[in-house]
């Protein structure tokens, strides 16, 4: 909560108590309290934009300035239990849904910054659209160390700010009305960190419909660990993405008849775009003077969550320019179990006891390590649900996260499980991309309840 809705808050509620417990004590500075959170909320709106959390504040803020009625008893009554329940409303949605969620700082050595590339492969069509002039786009928003310390406007944390289409996934679009707000902890276009060798690199592909936004939280803890992060959009795989010539578009499913071939065939899309980023990151004019030259091109490492770490699997059996490559949580589809995997793998996943995977996920990713010749790894992080490795629960204020977890799991926490998840990433890419000696068993076993190491026998619940 920004300091401006803290105060408007805070006016808001003395207002209503006032009203609710001394109607008749100097009921004049009462209105004129009323009248001051009034002239908040206007200022509110102007500098911050709508926020419809704040709608029953101001109805709060109406009723409070009326002066105490001579009714009948139960009518006054009513009226305080109404004045009651709508201040428990105007705290209330702010204790589940913030309009402007708060992000943890990344934990490593490294200051942060960020820049976007939108890219264009004129060589491939769009699927997804109608237009044969369509061209596949791809966007990467590029995460790296830096000297510099965020200052001025925060890094815009989503696209298609102002243009949000009503759908966000499964968000109304006006819920995240004040996410440009959201303070990344990333300078905007910063110099790259100097060092003495080129940055390695890290190509991250989301979950399927996720945005690459609610992966800043994770991209920017590897950042700071000292990868070079390119977050990716997939266009119309996303609920939000925002094309080089501007336009905003959102998720659309061309599903044929026979709906098994779906993700295996967005598998093979998703696949062609990791590859068109390494092709892109190796040419140097297409990158900002900022990381033109400081990054290793030659090799590069490919992760992701959910949907996107499946493709990372797939795109290191494809493309030999991949050293290495990590699942967060993801099921493979097609004839990717099958594929022997040459260079080092890892799967993390979240705690089989509350994200209940599918057989299709314990028994794919149980061939694709059984049939690797390189080596590999396979976590599993107790107390941490499918979600914990996004930013998704911090869209919601503590007490709306409690309440989650009630219901889907997840009481690790996403800055627990994404502290823990960019340690052992960073431990398990240190030693393809850079060289440099790390051991993974040991970083892992620092955390308690992660429970795996070096894969030896089939995947599934680690006590069973």
């Amino acid at each position: 909560m920004l300091l401006l809705d803290l105060i408007l808050l805070a006016v808001v509620l003395a207002v209503a108590i006032w009203r609710l417990f001394a109607p008749a004590w100097r009921p004049e500075r009462r209105i004129a309290g009323a009248c001051l959170g009034l002239l908040l909320a206007a200022g509110q709106w102007i500098l911050l934009g709508f926020t419809w959390q704040s709608l029953p504040a101001w109805l709060l803020l109406a009723l409070s300035a009326l002066r105490a009625l001579r009714t009948h008893v139960v009518l006054r009554w009513i009226g305080r239990l109404a004045l009651v329940g709508i201040a428990a409303a105007s705290v209330g949605v702010w204790a589940l849904l913030p309009a402007v969620p708060c992000l943890p700082q990344p934990d490593g050595p490294h200051a942060v910054a960020t820049e976007v590339y939108r890219w264009t492969d004129a060589s491939r069509d769009e699927p997804h659209t109608d237009d044969p002039a369509d061209r596949r786009a791809v966007i990467a928003q590029a995460w790296y160390p830096t000297t510099a310390r965020p200052s001025g406007q925060p890094v815009p944390y989503i696209d298609g700010l102002g243009r949000m289409p009503g759908q966000v996934s499964v968000m109304p679009g006006f819920l995240l009305n004040r996410y440009g707000q959201i303070d990344t902890h990333a300078a905007a276009s910063a110099p790259i960190a100097t060092r003495d060798r080129p940055w390695p690199v890290v190509i991250f592909s989301p979950g399927y419909g996720a945005p690459r936004a609610v992966y800043t939280g994770l991209a920017s803890r590897l950042a700071s660990r000292g990868f070079v992060v390119f977050v990716l959009d997939h266009p119309y795989e996303s609920a939000l993405t925002e094309l080089p010539d501007g336009r905003v578009v959102g998720l659309v499913e061309n599903i044929p008849a026979d709906h098994t071939q779906y993700m295996p065939q967005q598998q093979v899309l998703r696949t062609a775009d990791i590859r068109f980023v390494i092709d892109q990151i190796a040419r140097p004019e297409l990158l900002s003077p900022r990381l033109r030259g400081q990054i290793e091109t030659a090799k590069v490492a490919v992760i992701g969550h959910s949907f996107g770490g499946a493709v990372s699997a797939m795109a290191m059996s494809e493309d030999p320019r991949v050293a290495a490559a990590a699942n967060i949580d993801g099921t493979p589809y097609g004839d990717l179990p099958d594929r022997q995997l040459t260079r080092p793998f890892m799967l993390i996943q979240s705690d089989y006891a509350e994200t209940h995977h599918s057989d299709l996920f314990v028994n794919g990713n149980s061939r694709l390590l059984r049939q690797s010749i390189a080596p590999g790894f396979r976590y599993e992080i107790k107390r941490a649900n499918h979600y914990s490795f996004t930013d998704t629960p911090f869209f919601f204020a503590p007490p709306g996260r409690w309440l989650l977890t009630q219901v889907m799991g997840g009481a690790r926490g996403p800055a627990a499980t994404q502290q823990a998840t960019a340690d052992i990433v960073a431990a398990f890419l240190t030693g393809p991309l850079t060289g440099a000696p790390a051991d993974v068993v040991a970083t892992a076993a620092r955390y308690p309840d992660i429970e795996g190491g070096t894969v030896r026998r089939p995947i599934g619940p680690t006590n069973g």
